[in-house]
């Protein structure tokens, strides 16, 4: 089975799209099926291209026996919305123009920004070959829910109607969450060609390990009891939220960790050094084999978006990977990710945006020991249960299928 893969974000990239894309193909190789990536050239969040590469009409190369094939894209940080629309369009069209000399049986896009989506329906027409469409994320509903666009705009119109589009011309429709899976199919599209393949973790890349000594020393973290955010800083996230809550703590034991870039990240330095946070620690995103060793010195996972509907339908895949760490989740997401903390016992949740709920839920997991181990417990069984192999196969499955 020959599967082309049109993906924006992959490997270096340390993105949550770009870990799911990568394992699921590293395992379908494993399983025998031939896999081709067309992705561009690694660049995000900054918009400036890893070392080691340079923006180019056409790279390839084999990372873990998948066959990666780099195009050139107009490359933009990830902010701005007329650039980073240009950057979303200019891929979906060179990932069309190089998916001709690529022989495949089917071809899988996957989302959020549907232009890529848009390349694997184009691709499938001139190829003549069916073509899956990955939901990641509701797009262009999100762009409404973090307020970049407004309600009545004629472009968002336009966008969604496109959405329903691609939606019923795919042969199937791969989300993420159960609440994608409603949301779609109450909209006119075929309950059967919708399926859920949720996010999960390698839990052999995360397992729990003891805190790295030397990186605690290095950061001044010895003694605390450390809260992590490790991820992309955008607008979705609230960040702001969280400094100015930060700004309320009266342990003294508790800091602040956040790991990761995105459009926010400069307002929200300055924001930390306006409040003057001494216990904040913020640090620009490390390559994701070092990733585990920043979990390793966090008590607490915290896992926040902005306050909207549209985000009770979403589960962060940065919950998986700490659960697999064993590192009690503070959950700030109403809907089907509050009903997954809860339902295995694996972290404690605060209404988005809700200070004097956020800071109360810290504090007892910062100071009740017995409660803090049964969440640990709760960790395990959570990653157990969201395996990635498992999930992979399971996609492929689905593939096979369609075929």
């Amino acid at each position: 089975m020959k599967i082309l893969f049109l993906t924006d974000n992959f490997p270096p990239e340390v993105n949550a799209p770009a870990t799911r894309t990568y394992e699921h193909c590293k395992e379908w190789v494993a399983q025998g099926a031939e896999v081709t990536v067309i992705t561009c050239f690694p660049n995000f969040p900054k918009g400036e291209v890893y070392e080691g590469y340079r923006n180019q009409w056409r790279k390839e190369e084999t990372i873990d026996g998948i066959r990666v094939i780099r195009v050139w894209t107009y490359i933009s940080a990830n902010k701005g919305f007329l650039k980073r629309t240009l950057d979303y369009v200019s891929f979906g069209l060179m990932a069309t123009i190089h998916s001709w000399w690529v022989k495949a049986d089917l071809i899988v896009a996957t989302s959020p920004q549907f232009f890529t989506a848009l390349g694997g329906y184009s691709s499938s027409i001139l190829k003549r070959k069916p073509w899956v469409m990955e939901v990641r994320d509701l797009w262009p509903e999100s762009i409404k829910a973090v307020g970049a666009m407004q309600e009545d705009s004629k472009v968002l119109h336009w966008l969604e109607r496109l959405e329903l589009k691609l939606y019923r011309h795919a042969r199937k429709v791969v989300v993420v969450t159960d609440a994608f899976k409603t949301n779609i199919t109450t909209r006119g599209i075929d309950l059967a060609k919708v399926e859920v393949i949720k996010n999960g973790v390698h839990a052999a890349q995360f397992e729990p390990m003891s805190r790295d000594t030397s990186l605690e020393k290095q950061l001044g973290l010895q003694g605390k009891f450390v809260v992590g955010y490790i991820g992309t800083h955008g607008m979705a996230h609230k960040l702001d939220f969280i400094l100015e809550a930060a700004a309320k703590v009266t342990n003294p034991a508790i800091h602040f960790l956040f790991l990761g870039d995105g459009a926010e990240k400069q307002r929200l330095l300055a924001l930390k050094e306006q409040l003057c946070l001494l216990n904040v620690t913020m640090l620009p995103f490390v390559p994701k084999a070092e990733v585990k060793h920043y979990i390793s010195l966090t008590d607490v996972a915290l896992v926040p978006l902005k306050k909207s509907d549209t985000f009770k339908t979403v589960i962060p895949s940065k919950i998986f990977e700490n659960a697999a760490m064993q590192k009690p989740i503070l959950l700030g997401v109403e809907g089907e990710s509050k009903a997954i903390i809860e339902q295995y016992g694996a972290g404690l949740c605060f209404e988005p945006e809700n200070e004097m709920d956020f800071l109360t839920q810290l504090e007892r997991l910062a100071s009740d020991a017995q409660l803090y181990t049964e969440k640990q417990k709760g960790c395990a069984l959570l990653a157990n249960d969201f395996d990635r192999q498992k999930l992979a196969i399971q996609l492929l499955s689905v593939l096979k299928e369609t075929i």
